[in-house]
């Protein structure tokens, strides 16, 4: 491709996109942020209390200390990324770490319902 390469600013496509169809990006939530720790605390907790395993190594190593104690401090990390990302203006950080615990949530979700269906 001449002129350019993928993703630089010269030429992220190549032809325009039409007014219409751009979409803005979403903006970052503390309060969903929030909601998604407490979420992910309480599905991880009834997990393991059904039978489930933590399927993150990192929490599973943690876990050997107490699944409270691994929670808590898996989630003080999470923090202080949030923190980081909002120091140095980086509110994309913020709403992709949002997606991600949606689908850890999900996933946890999926697992308890697997395990009351199948036990």
């Amino acid at each position: 491709m001449a002129g350019g390469q993928w993703g630089t600013s010269a030429m992220a496509f190549p032809f325009p996109i039409p007014q219409r169809f751009r979409r803005g990006f979403p903006a970052p939530s503390l309060t969903v942020f929030v909601a998604l720790q407490v979420l992910d605390i309480l599905t991880t907790l009834l997990g393991l209390q059904l039978g489930a395993r933590e399927s993150s190594i990192f929490l599973a190593h943690l876990m050997r200390v107490g699944p409270v104690a691994a929670l808590l401090l898996a989630k003080i990390m999470a923090v202080a990324l949030i923190a980081m990302a909002l120091r140095w203006k980086r509110p994309r950080i913020v709403v992709f770490i949002n997606y991600w615990f949606a689908a850890v949530v999900t996933w946890n979700l999926a697992n308890i319902l697997f395990l009351q269906l199948w036990a």
